[in-house]
């Protein structure tokens, strides 16, 4: 791709308010160290990568994708502009919030504009389905529509985003947060994922933080870490309140909160002047909800109606193991329009259809064996590897050398597109003759023992990973091992698990 810079260098020498252009609002320009941030806009940037590879990004190379039309623009423009157009742009747009601009925010657009524009191109097309529903519930609480931007940084849009720290779904809820806002969490369901209630529950907690600072830049920094680092922060600052005179006393992971808002806001308001395009969704445009009563697969509905279960998954992304758990209480079903009323005339014959096969009575005590019909078809007799992903590999290179499909490894792994990352590790399961092959494991002897033939940087715990109920200890154990060195070329007895 192309770079053009348009204009020249505005360097910011000194922390002042300028007026962008008479007659209209001022934004604030501030100095900071060129060095500042940098460590928390690399992690910024590479966050952003991790979350939309979880869903998004593997959709869009899927056939049942959750975006469309995604075109490899090679010779497209990448604008560049000064620092004076910047803070232009940022005055002339209609916010609640205080759109300061320095360095700092600086590098955080160009995250949004240069660096990752194709994450951004997905999330533009992803706002058309999710912003009209938070900016309907934020309307409900009377809280600014500028909040719409929270879940952009929070999870680039991805309802399943799951944090390090644990926060997960749209809104990036902690378990406990979450229940204090009233939404369910257990085997089933996880209402963090669900973009509806979990925006009632953001709306309610936004309010509840600006009951107490009065200030919407404190409100989204409390958000990210916490009322109780905010009010730290405070205090170390000597009791000041402005956000950016507290930002050294904030969290590290927090002080590019507020930039990245601020970056976000601007990257999607003038995503065009970036030649930034929307890719655009296939998520149903019209879709309504069902009540339902009594437990119900996923499968059952799409094999009887006809949508496929990735588009229920879409659209119901709170439950977690394809199953609707309204064994006590009526529960929602999304669905696309066309097959709302399919459903409702087929309601009987949807929940009979292989009610067996998904709901046998003995399955009933172990809710993660309901998720079996989807997650797993492991070939009777395999054996288990794990293998970690190198750089250059793919899904077909992978499965060719291992002798199976590449529908498998997705299977194995729940991967729902071709992408794979370095360091990643995929379960896969093998004949005894490809283990044989590969010097995985050798025949099983008549003491029901198989021998594993180390290889150069085996290590104990990477080979018990590959033998399903087998442990690193149990193989010192078995093999009379006083330590963990081993000898490539020397053979190990495993025990066999039927």
């Amino acid at each position: 791709m192309r770079r053009i810079v348009v204009g020249a260098c505005f360097v910011l020498m000194s922390i002042s308010t300028l007026n962008a252009s008479e007659g209209r609002d001022t934004v604030k320009v501030m100095k900071y160290p060129a060095f500042e941030g940098i460590d928390q806009i690399i992690g910024f940037s590479n966050n952003l990568d991790s979350l939309l590879n979880l869903w998004y990004v593997q959709q869009a190379i899927d056939s049942n994708s959750l975006v469309i039309g995604v075109e490899e623009d090679s010779v497209g423009i990448i604008p560049d502009f000064p620092d004076s157009v910047y803070i232009k742009r940022l005055s002339e747009i209609t916010s609640a919030f205080d759109l300061t601009y320095n360095s700092i925010v600086r590098s955080y657009i160009n995250v949004y504009t240069q660096k990752k524009r194709d994450r951004v191109e997905i999330m533009l097309g992803l706002t058309d389905y999710y912003f009209p529903i938070f900016e309907e519930i934020l309307d409900q609480y009377q809280l600014p529509q500028e909040l719409r931007v929270l879940p952009v940084i929070e999870s680039a849009l991805n309802p399943r985003a799951v944090s390090r720290a644990g926060a997960t779904g749209i809104w990036q809820f902690m378990y406990g947060t979450g229940r204090m806002y009233k939404l369910t969490i257990n085997s089933f369901v996880d209402e963090r994922r669900d973009p509806i209630l979990a925006t009632h529950a953001a709306a309610r907690f936004l309010k509840d933080l600006y009951a107490i600072y009065n200030d919407w830049t404190l409100v989204i920094a409390a958000y990210n870490c916490g009322p109780g680092n905010v009010n730290k922060a405070i205090r170390r600052a000597g009791g000041k309140r402005n956000y950016w005179d507290i930002y050294y006393f904030l969290p590290r992971e927090t002080r590019g909160y507020v930039p990245a808002f601020i970056a976000a806001t601007y990257a999607l308001t003038y995503h065009n002047e970036h030649n930034i395009k929307v890719i655009p969704m296939s998520l149903p445009a019209t879709t309504d909800t069902l009540m339902v009563s009594g437990m119900l697969h996923f499968q059952q509905v799409s094999e009887v109606l006809g949508v496929s279960v990735s588009t229920i998954r879409d659209l119901n992304p709170q439950y977690k193991l394809d199953i609707i758990p309204a064994k006590n209480k009526p529960q929602s079903l999304k669905l696309p329009l066309e097959h709302v009323g399919p459903f409702i005339d087929k309601q009987q014959q949807i929940f009979a259809h292989r009610r067996n096969d998904f709901f046998n009575p003995s399955n009933e005590i172990n809710p993660s064996r309901y998720a079996a019909s989807y997650k797993h078809d492991v070939p009777s007799g395999s054996n288990k590897l794990v293998y970690k992903v190198k750089d250059g590999d793919n899904l077909g290179a992978i499965a060719m050398r291992y002798g199976v499909s590449v529908k498998q490894l997705r299977e194995w792994n729940d991967i729902r597109g071709n992408l794979i990352r370095s360091g990643q590790r995929l379960n896969i399961y093998v004949s005894d003759k490809t283990a044989k092959k590969l010097g995985i494991a050798e025949e099983t002897t008549s003491d029901g023992y198989i021998y594993h033939k180390v290889q150069p940087g085996d290590t104990l715990w990477e080979i018990a990973k590959k033998y399903q109920g087998v442990t690193d200890n149990d193989i010192k154990v078995i093999n009379n091992l006083s330590t963990d060195k081993l000898t490539p070329g020397q053979l190990l007895k495993i025990k066999r698990n039927a």
